[in-house]
């Protein structure tokens, strides 16, 4: 039997204060988590955090290691149960779907954490991830942080590693971010550079909590500067007029 000793201490334990400041469900986001899970009508969510993605329309079962991220949950979302994806507390075969969103690169051993979410999962698993060939294609970590970005990029699995943990047939569903994301995470504000140099907005980004990220962080300035300058809007043109970018967030989805 697992207990919350046996594993580190979750990183949102620590950094999680005020997380729903900055992040909460994007709706274009959501609906394609939820069409994603099909006619499931019970769901368990792992790495439920306060509960962004969860479907409302159907039976969910959260799963969160961090209590400081459980304590933010509105009291409109269904109780979360204190657990770890390595060794999830149900009974096999006893959801129709399993989901993770933006969670598996904060498992302690994240093939375990796949096998958990099979283990559990009667119909299909779906989980919101990041492929991180494209952190050297994202203009905020490529030309200003590219060391920061190459420390978090190392904390994904290739996204092949990924889906083959997942099965033989995993269906891969590029998840645009639109210009005017509502969840903040790393991606969220491409066409809003200057929300990069809110403290507000990077508290709620785990990449500006890394181990020495704080060393990294000098091509903000640079940054602050392009800004200032016009320079960051001559060099971007192209983006000006997107609507929505391809950053390399991806769906998984499998059927079992």
């Amino acid at each position: 039997m697992c207990v919350s000793e046996d594993f580190p201490i979750p990183v949102y334990e620590e950094i999680g204060a005020g997380y729903c400041n900055t992040r909460r469900a994007d709706p274009r986001i959501a609906r394609q988590i939820h069409a994603a899970l099909g006619n499931a009508t019970s769901v368990v969510n792992v790495g439920a955090g306060a509960g962004a993605y969860e479907p409302c329309d159907r039976e969910v079962l959260p799963i969160e290691p961090s209590s400081r991220m459980i304590a933010q949950r509105s009291p409109d979302l269904p109780e979360a149960i204190r657990g770890y994806a390595e060794c999830l507390p149900l009974p096999s075969d006893c959801v129709d779907a399993a989901m993770a969103c933006m969670t598996l690169h904060h498992w302690p051993d994240w093939r375990i954490g796949v096998q958990e979410l099979r283990r559990v999962a009667r119909e299909r698993i779906v989980i919101f991830t990041y492929d991180r060939s494209y952190s050297e294609r994202f203009w905020l970590l490529r030309d200003y942080l590219p060391r920061l970005g190459r420390v978090d990029s190392q904390r994904f699995p290739a996204l092949e590693e990924q889906s083959a943990a997942l099965g033989e047939d995993v269906k891969i569903e590029p998840v645009l971010i639109a210009h005017d994301c509502e969840d903040g995470f790393l991606g969220a504000y491409w066409r809003r550079p200057h929300a990069y140099l809110d403290k507000q907005v990077r508290a709620g980004i785990s990449t500006f909590h890394l181990a020495d990220a704080e060393e990294t962080l000098d091509g903000l300035g640079g940054l602050a500067d392009d800004l200032d300058n016009g320079r960051w809007e001559d060099r971007y043109q192209d983006l000006l007029d997107r609507e929505q970018l391809d950053l390399g967030y991806r769906l998984l989805v499998t059927e079992l």
